[in-house]
């Protein structure tokens, strides 16, 4: 009786995880190179201003501008002009270890463009899953070459807004504040890195 008790523990905690690899099968299929890899880039946003990236952060987040404009207030009041943006799309899960991919393109405020990839671990109180558009502001960087490494932060720092989450991820002067919209449910804290890179990879290490 013990172990067909057991057994039936289990199996029911089976279903967690394929869901969670089902999402990390998701994330190795976002990070394979895709168009804008190939030198197919988003229309580059006209400036770095804050009424300029609280317009095109609300359109490609597919929010509100009110709500966007409350939260680059709130950025744009702490760090000022960003140096890049990143605009991308990610997946996450977590069962207390978590994962996240993402890719997109990141922008360096003279106009370059760049494809970025970017995925990492995480743990903590945390469970769920979900997929979303970010919208990342990048400080402290004088090159491109400086965004591509790993970047430490904590989830549940993040302030949420009008559906959109933002949280900051830090390393020495570097500071990233990422504004994700999208779906699924995933609660808790958690702390981890992000490792972005110039190529896809699925090792997130």
């Amino acid at each position: 009786m013990f172990e067909t008790n057991t057994t039936r523990s289990q199996r029911s905690s089976f279903p967690n995880f394929r869901q969670l690899f089902a999402l990390l099968i998701c994330g190795f299929l976002m990070s394979v190179p895709a168009g804008h890899a190939q030198g197919q880039f988003p229309p580059k946003v006209e400036d770095f201003s804050e009424s300029t990236l609280v317009i095109s952060a609300a359109k490609y987040l597919g929010t509100t501008a009110e709500s966007m404009a409350e939260i680059m207030d709130r950025v744009f009041s702490q760090y000022g002009i960003p140096d890049a943006i990143i605009r991308g799309e990610e997946v996450s899960a977590a069962v207390v270890f978590g994962l996240r991919y993402g890719r997109g393109t990141l922008e360096m405020r003279s106009g370059a463009q760049h494809p970025i990839y970017w995925r990492g671990p995480s743990a903590g109180v945390d469970t769920g899953g979900n997929a979303a558009k970010s919208f990342t502001l990048v400080y402290g960087i004088q090159n491109v070459e400086e965004v591509y490494s790993r970047f430490g932060g904590a989830d549940g720092s993040a302030f949420y807004l009008g559906g959109v989450a933002v949280s900051y991820l830090q390393r020495d002067d570097i500071v990233m504040a990422p504004m994700r919209a999208g779906v699924g449910f995933r609660a808790g804290v958690s702390i981890g890195y992000l490792k972005f890179t110039r190529e896809s990879g699925w090792l997130p290490f």
